[in-house]
């Protein structure tokens, strides 16, 4: 067997990575893209494998932990201002936390396919990192502070957040790669890219992922041990130092955005105070509708009558080959309190629950892996940590915008490795070459 027919599988998956390096129109509304749509093709091809092979599809665990949100989303698209908008937000939240996650699970069948996802990841966020430094150093990136170098990557001014999600999300899993027990030369890679992804991390000037990856990378050095943990760290301390201090110019910029995290309450920039103002909006919501929300895509009808005076028009965007428009703000960019605003305390029980859920079953794996010295460390270091930067980063974003897909891509890779790519998992799963011979041995009756 070659090695594309071994990783057959997942080639959809791939796929759905690989859309997402290409760039998008200029002056997009940054919504769903081709990704989303082949990821819908990703669950139809899933689907007819099932049935071909008459495959159990799920386990009940599997099936309950991710069927849980479909309760709370499908009580607020009842509950929404219009049958279309319902129908709408019901099938992106089933698309991002149900179906696309499932079929993940479903199609990663060992370690070997989920190191390769992993390493696309790493692939498209070296892309985009390197557009993204290109932007800035030729002007031609998103506007910041009048001056058009914010890194933006291939996903331009509309969509600001999408470089900076899709290099998280890539140095997230160089971190763990490079912390697992692969070769030494695949772990020096695995390093080099996660010190490369520093620099357009920074000039995506995201406070919101900087938190969000900086927690995460925390919390992978810590459940990799704790002597690894200090040795990394120093070199990330010092990697970063070189890094700010490397800068010239855009050090003053970088200094003033690291500057303002600690100002959020003193001295709040405009971009803060529309957030506080939609956070305290959909707190207002649910306070009116604590069961269920306002229903699905609710929340742009019923914002200004929770709103004060102190929120914005919208965010001026341009730059990035786009002309400048004022764009609305149609979220409160929180997750939990979009959830809590739209579906209620329905919705966040069931959201949230499946997040925990997933979270401890992740986390309780890697340490069975750690504790029997079994293979698959690198593998249980990512998974955990792309899960933790999601919900890290959920209490600064939400979903929208077409890395979205990526953030279904996250959670079903938690998914595979907290219920099947454990150390309780099945021989086959565990062993790529016996899963490959299984694979084999399925098809070989088709042909």
């Amino acid at each position: 067997m070659t090695r594309a027919g071994a990783h057959a599988p997942v080639l959809p998956l791939l796929a759905v990575v690989v859309l997402l390096a290409l760039p998008l129109g200029p002056g997009g509304e940054g919504g769903a893209g081709p990704a989303d749509a082949v990821s819908a093709l990703v669950v139809l091809y899933c689907a007819v494998r099932l049935v071909r092979d008459r495959r159990r599809p799920l386990s009940r665990t599997a099936a309950v932990v991710l069927g849980l949100p479909v309760l709370g989303v499908a009580v607020a698209a009842m509950g929404a201002v219009s049958p279309g908008e319902g129908l709408t937000g019901l099938g992106r939240y089933l698309q991002v936390f149900v179906l696309v996650p499932a079929a993940v699970l479903l199609l990663v069948r060992d370690r070997g396919d989920f190191r390769l996802l992993a390493w696309s990841f790493v692939g498209l966020a070296v892309w985009q990192g390197a557009v993204g430094v290109h932007q800035y150093v030729t002007g031609t990136g998103a506007s910041y502070q009048g001056r058009p170098v914010r890194a933006v990557g291939t996903f331009g001014a509309q969509d600001v957040m999408g470089m900076a999600t899709v290099v998280s999300l890539g140095l997230v899993c160089a971190v763990g790669l490079a912390l697992g027990g692969a070769p030494v030369r695949q772990r020096a890679v695995a390093l080099a890219c996660a010190l490369v992804l520093l620099p357009p991390l920074a000039l995506s000037f995201s406070r919101g992922a900087w938190i969000a990856t900086a927690v995460t990378c925390a919390a992978q050095l810590l459940l990799a041990g704790l002597r690894r943990a200090l040795t990394a760290g120093v070199v990330l301390a010092a990697a970063a130092v070189v890094l700010v201090g490397g800068f010239g110019v855009g050090s003053a910029m970088l200094q003033e955005r690291i500057s303002s995290i600690t100002r959020v309450a003193d001295a709040p920039d405009q971009s803060v105070t529309d957030r506080y103002t939609m956070w305290a909006a959909a707190t207002g919501m649910w306070r009116e509708h604590p069961l269920t929300g306002v229903g699905l895509k609710g929340f742009p009808e019923h914002r200004d009558s929770h709103a004060s005076l102190a929120l914005s028009a919208g965010s001026d965007t341009e730059g990035a080959g786009a002309a400048f428009r004022k764009q609305p703000l149609l979220s409160p960019h929180n997750m939990y309190l979009l959830v809590l605003a739209e579906q209620g305390l329905i919705g966040l029980l069931t959201l949230a629950g499946c997040w925990l859920a997933l979270l401890v079953c992740a986390v309780r794996a890697l340490w069975r892996t750690r504790r029997t010295a079994g293979p698959g460390l690198d593998c249980g270091l990512v998974a955990c940590g792309l899960l933790i930067w999601q919900l890290t980063d959920f209490a600064y974003a939400d979903i929208g915008g077409p890395s979205t897909v990526l953030t279904a891509m996250c959670f079903g890779l938690a998914a595979w490795w907290g219920l099947a790519g454990g150390d309780g998992c099945p021989a086959a799963v565990r062993d790529p070459a016996a899963a490959g011979a299984r694979g084999l041995a399925e098809e070989a009756p088709a042909r």
